[in-house]
């Protein structure tokens, strides 16, 4: 058991934070309050091989693994924690294509997605289907050579900008065995796309509903066979999880590092406020707290690349952890701050507003309870 990064993981690690630095970190106080999507930096990520993390090397994909990319987000979520979020929803889409898609899709997609020229949006929510992902209804019937979709997705990132979006949909009878996922290109006749929401958080990446209405898609569009959806879905959100707990590990770090250097700068009674015990002992268990949940992140990206027996398991315990304590850390740091943390001259509050959507996303925190005790009573 070896917890030690290699000198490849050391050396990508490293240029993602220099990217975080140089190309996220100045400029994310303006695209929150502008609520701008980078675009252009954006497809700089992708010059460095963010666009397609674990896509295979063939169609220009970066071919690391599960544990590479939750080092990678974590970085990058310091520097933009919404950006770094869009970033690795993208890969997920890019990943489901690369894995479950035909070797034609693949090859008309990836390349362009790994360099971000095209971007993607995951389609699986739904106005009356949010947890219960199984019950969705936005349908896909069958008309020769092409699918008729009707229905509506909500809260799609990247939704009304993104060029193609992986969207899950009802081929057959209820239930998950009759869901497929199909790939919609942007500019199809019959899609379109509900107004920007208005956020607390997220506030570099559009967020908007995405309606199908006698929406014509071809068959060939069709990601893995009919009724492979629903699998195709949840095995996404095993990566998507582990991504969105990284990207919460690195805002919570990058809070506790503005943390540290505040209480040694601010002075109260004639001395800096790091010198009281009590602020020392909630910052001790701030990192502490940070590195556990950092650990099992780890272990279950490294569960989820061998495919290992209990991945989903450890993958919703992570999930689960990470975004509780990266939530809680930012908080402590806002806390620590004083009133200086509520103010948006100040990085702590909009990484307060970032963290919390990532309790909710790619399964509420609840969600990874009944999956962590369902798989506990069948063992």
């Amino acid at each position: 058991m070896d917890f030690s990064l290699n000198e490849d993981q050391r050396a990508f690690q490293d240029m993602a934070a220099s990217f975080s630095r140089e190309e996220l970190a100045p400029f994310a106080k303006e695209w929150d309050e502008e609520s701008h999507f980078p675009i252009p930096t954006l497809r700089k990520a992708a010059e460095l091989g963010f666009g397609g993390i674990y896509v295979k090397e063939d169609v220009g994909g970066s071919a690391l693994t599960r544990l590479d990319a939750t080092l990678i987000f974590e970085e990058l979520s310091k520097g933009c924690t919404s950006t770094a979020a869009y970033i690795a929803i993208h890969n997920m889409v890019a990943w489901i294509i690369d894995t479950y898609g035909s070797e034609d899709l693949r090859q008309k997609y990836l390349p362009q997605l790994c360099t971000m020229d095209l971007l993607t949006s995951y389609c699986l929510t739904e106005p009356g289907s949010g947890s219960d992902a199984a019950s969705l209804r936005t349908s896909a019937r069958d008309d020769g050579d092409h699918y008729i979709l009707n229905g509506s997705k909500a809260f799609i990132s990247g939704g009304g900008v993104s060029d193609l979006y992986a969207v899950m949909v009802r081929t057959g009878g209820e239930g998950p065995s009759g869901v497929s996922c199909l790939l919609v290109e942007k500019g199809t006749p019959g899609l379109s796309f509900g107004a920007n929401e208005v956020k607390l958080g997220w506030k570099s990446q559009p967020t908007a509903q995405v309606n199908f209405q006698d929406c014509r898609v071809p068959k060939s569009n069709l990601i893995g066979s009919e009724g492979q959806g629903f699998k195709i879905a949840m095995a996404a959100l095993d990566g998507g999880r582990l991504n969105i707990g990284a990207c919460s590990m690195g805002a919570a770090q990058a809070c506790l590092d503005h943390a540290l250097a505040y209480v040694q700068e601010r002075k109260q009674f004639g001395r800096p406020i790091a010198d009281f015990q009590a602020l020392q002992f909630r910052l001790a268990d701030m990192a502490t707290e940070l590195e556990a949940a950092r650990l099992l992140l780890h272990k279950a990206a490294s569960a989820v690349d061998a495919k290992s027996h209990d991945a989903t398991k450890l993958a919703a315990m992570a999930k689960r952890l990470a975004t509780d304590t990266g939530f809680k850390v930012v908080n402590e740091a806002l806390q620590l701050h004083g009133g200086y943390g509520y103010l948006r001259d100040y990085p702590i509050e909009r990484y307060f507003r970032d963290v919390r959507v990532h309790q909710i996303l790619e399964g509420t925190n609840e969600i990874m309870r009944l999956i962590i005790a369902r798989q506990l009573l069948k063992d």
